[in-house]
């Protein structure tokens, strides 16, 4: 474009692209490009005074187009698109060159070879900048109302924080009662307070707030819409109901794995997990009194070829259940098997200390050769190879207690068929990005908290019951959203009806429409992710997507054939 003014903008970003790419050759030769007009390298283009000399520059030099040479755009180009819209030029007038996970750090010993490709890469955004257009992002209406489904620990606890932001909740439990897996605990780690303490004062604010709505048991039965306008059908004993929200909070919670086929259990009656411990102290503990030796084995069905992760709060809840046995019983011999533990932290590393100085033993055990359970009708001793001392040893029992991690709630995969959010390892909920974007999907509207993401303790769910509560307020606090315009849309003249980029959106974001008679397919931006396969996929070209449109991209290849000598 002959009327394009492009200023270029290359980060050092200290030694972490400096220190391998020559940055400023990669400036200098920025220079040479057509309709470069200014380039300059910044010690930190991220900072306040890189983001300044942005502003300044696009002012003095009359800049129309900007590109920012620096690192990963996951992080700093909403950053740079606000600076770009400070100084008056449209914030899709902009394009990010990522140098740094591109060039300086997968190419560390090639620094000339890495050089040399950042220079390609400007120039290729370069030519890219020129064919940008400017865009208007979609503003949409965001109703006020929020649904909750579980009504675990982290369920409540957005539920109740969003109802005390004056929020209508929608609260969905499949079970008769709430409280989730925390309502069967006796105690809780590290404290040893009564758990039904904890829980119970919840669940009454809950019942008692009037801007939650409870519906259990119920389960969700279809979900249509997006984010600020989610129409939700759910089956309440039997009864089918619908309601309108515009955010979703998903706190399925976990379940405890039963352990068949490990260690005998289901065939002896003195072998149970955690869990059903739990329930037999919470009745009462007086039974302890005639139990004279206890086993407890850690990581029982986890850390194997069916379920390779680790829940990780399971050792602990192993060390309290066994300092609590064995301060209801002194006499008694309490064993704690186990691979290796995890005490994480500074208080749950004393709380370990605590139960070895009540008289808690701890041994190791190898995978390879784990404890064997001996018994006819009910436990009478666990065989065992200390790994410490390479010695064997016949330890006599009365109790086995498994300890099995936290496995997917069994609603997982229905659930993410009907929101069109993704499950991961072991059939978890996968969050858009587990550190930037922890306790979000990638589907807007939709936010997750608690075991349903992954196994966590009480104190995580509830940290995490707050952060989705808050991000789900963020738009129903505005009453607006705004969706970024790098959706996908269509030339009607050029649309044959065929459909397959319907059956392609992964967010069924595009519907078949009948205007004025002319049949053509239609883009919902407000679900659209520009993910781009409806462009791939479209025989008759009929699909552009804002910011990667053919021509753009054509650009882009027609580039790095001059430059690179690609033919």
């Amino acid at each position: 474009m002959s009327d394009a003014r492009v200023g270029v903008f290359v980060c050092h970003c200290g030694t972490n692209i400096g220190g391998v790419v020559d940055v400023s050759a990669v400036a200098q030769y920025a220079k040479t490009l057509p309709n470069v007009v200014w380039a300059e390298t910044n010690l930190y283009t991220c900072s306040e005074g890189g983001l300044a000399s942005i502003r300044e520059k696009i002012e003095e030099h009359k800049l129309n187009r900007v590109v920012v040479a620096a690192c990963t755009p996951r992080t700093h180009e909403p950053l740079f698109k606000n600076t770009c819209e400070e100084a008056g030029l449209n914030r899709y007038l902009f394009e990010f060159v990522n140098i740094r996970e591109h060039c300086s750090w997968i190419h560390m010993q090639e620094k000339e070879d890495a050089t040399q490709k950042a220079k390609d890469l400007v120039a290729m955004g370069i030519s890219k900048v020129q064919y940008l257009d400017p865009q208007q992002e979609y503003e949409g209406d965001v109703f006020g109302s929020s649904m909750v489904v579980g009504g675990g620990i982290a369920g409540m606890t957005s539920a109740l924080s969003l109802a005390n932001q004056g929020y209508e909740v929608h609260l969905v439990e499949r079970e008769n009662e709430l409280g989730g897996l925390l309502k069967g605990v006796h105690k809780l780690f590290p404290t040893n307070a009564d758990a039904h303490k904890v829980i119970t004062p919840i669940i009454d604010k809950v019942k008692a707030h009037k801007n939650i709505k409870l519906h259990m048991p119920a389960l969700i039965n279809d979900v249509k819409g997006f984010i600020g306008d989610f129409d939700i059908t759910i089956d309440e004993n039997g009864a089918d109901s619908e309601v309108k929200v515009g955010t979703i909070i998903v706190a399925t919670g976990a379940q405890e794995l039963k352990p068949v086929g490990y260690h005998h259990y289901g065939e002896l009656e003195n072998v149970v997990t955690q869990l059903e411990l739990e329930g037999r102290l919470k009745k009462d503990e007086k039974w302890l009194h005639h139990i004279k030796g206890i086993a407890i084995i850690n990581c029982v069905g986890c850390r194997n070829a069916e379920r390779s992760y680790c829940s990780r709060f399971c050792c602990m809840t192993a060390v309290k259940n066994a300092w609590i046995l064995k301060e209801a019983n002194p006499k008694s011999r309490v064993i704690v098997l186990h691979h290796d533990l995890m005490a994480y932290g500074v208080e749950f590393e004393e709380y370990y200390r605590k139960a070895m100085e009540a008289g808690v033993l701890f041994l190791r055990y190898d995978f390879a050769n784990p404890p064997e359970v001996i018994g006819k009708d009910k436990v009478e001793h666990v065989k065992i190879h200390d790994e410490l001392t390479d010695s064997h040893l016949d330890v006599a029992c009365d109790l086995v207690v498994l300890t099995t991690p936290l496995v997917s709630a069994r609603d997982n995969e229905p659930v993410s068929k009907m929101l069109k959010v993704p499950l991961g390892d072991g059939m978890f909920f996968l969050e858009a990005h587990v550190k930037l974007r922890p306790v979000e999907f990638a589907t807007d509207g939709v936010y997750i908290a608690g075991s349903a993401r992954w196994p966590v303790d009480i104190a995580e769910s509830i940290s995490q019951g707050y952060a989705a509560a808050a991000k789900a307020a963020i738009p129903m606090s505005s009453g607006k959203i705004k969706v970024e315009a790098i959706t996908s849309y269509v030339n009607i003249e050029q649309c044959v009806a065929c459909g397959t980029c319907m059956l392609a959106c992964p967010f069924s974001a595009i519907t078949v429409m009948d205007s004025d008679g002319r049949v053509h397919a239609q883009v919902n931006e407000a679900m659209c992710k520009g993910c781009g396969t409806c462009v791939a996929t479209c025989p008759s070209g009929a699909i552009q997507q804002k910011g990667c449109t053919d021509q753009q991209i054509l650009s882009m290849i027609n580039t790095l054939a001059e430059v690179g000598g690609i033919e």
